[in-house]
């Protein structure tokens, strides 16, 4: 309920602060005079950014069943899956969860959580990642998954998502009406509907107001792995087993996951610079967690 709260006050306040903002800079006059309707747009934009977010996050668990094959356990067959279930029951139980689902995929070595709250969520591990880890790795990595619910990672991450959508629309579609209107302004009615300017300018400004918003997504996303990783250590009371199960990661080939999914594995690729990137480094991890390693022991 509290984030229901947060993403709603987010959701408000990204409204008013935008409303507020073309009203100081006397924008809204100009744009409304040629004919664009600001609260309308800002409703328009609050509709799309979060709707869509919204709507990810609620088939978030079927699109990642359908797109890796996940095989939801229900009746372990076999020592491994009823280790697994067992496993995931205590770091759940530790962490104040309700058991997720947990499922196991075929492909290269990772894992994930997803879902669209801390009690309707899925962890699954992939047969590389169980083929190619001991015990306590895939331990680690399942504390890993649990830590990233217990966070809330899965909706913080639709808020903000929502909120630099919003953002995007509102201001690309303010962005064309002014070019367009500075385009058409010697001609005769010019406020009468929109030119191709309009049009051109919104598509141009998305996609370059897209690629900055992405930016503030991929810092996020980075972010997350470091406290899920923290929090993994948490939950099994040291951070050894996380960085060695992050080295062993680091001398493998993982990933293996849909683009669509690929904030949501232990592993993921890096970016331009790493600014695009969905995980920081292994190296940057490990080293936060040798960090957090020194502090405990002082």
């Amino acid at each position: 309920m509290k984030r229901v709260i947060l993403l709603i006050a987010t959701n408000i306040a990204v409204m008013l602060v935008l409303s507020v903002s073309v009203r100081l800079l006397g924008l809204d006059r100009f744009v409304t005079a040629g004919g664009l309707n600001l609260g309308m747009l800002l409703m328009f934009s609050a509709v799309l950014g979060f709707g869509g977010a919204f709507i990810s996050l609620a088939l978030s668990k079927t699109m990642a069943k359908w797109s890796t094959g996940a095989r939801v356990i229900t009746q372990p067959s076999g020592q491994t899956e009823a280790w697994l279930l067992a496993t995931v029951r205590k770091l759940a139980d530790r962490a104040g969860l309700p058991m997720p689902e947990v499922a196991v995929y075929e492909g290269e070595p990772n894992a994930f959580a997803t879902g669209p709250s801390r009690s309707n969520s899925l962890v699954a591990v992939s047969t590389g990642l169980l083929a190619n880890m001991n015990e306590e790795e895939v331990e680690a990595v399942l504390a890993h998954e649990i830590a990233h619910i217990r966070n809330g990672d899965m909706v913080t991450l639709t808020l903000i998502q929502g909120v630099v959508n919003t953002f995007v629309y509102f201001l690309a579609r303010v962005v064309g009406y002014l070019v367009d209107s500075w385009l058409k302004r010697d001609e005769e009615n010019s406020a009468a509907g929109t030119g191709i300017g309009y049009f051109v300018t919104v598509i141009v400004c998305e996609i370059v107001f897209g690629i900055l918003a992405s930016l503030v997504v991929m810092y996020f996303s980075r972010q997350r792995e470091f406290r899920a990783d923290a929090g993994a250590a948490e939950l099994l009371g040291s951070p050894r087993p996380m960085a060695n199960a992050l080295r062993r990661l680091g001398g493998i080939e993982a990933d293996g996951l849909p683009q669509s999914m690929a904030a949501s594995g232990i592993a993921g690729g890096r970016g331009v610079l790493g600014l695009l990137a969905t995980h920081p480094s292994l190296e940057e991890r490990i080293a936060a967690l040798e960090g957090r390693k020194r502090w405990r022991e002082r």
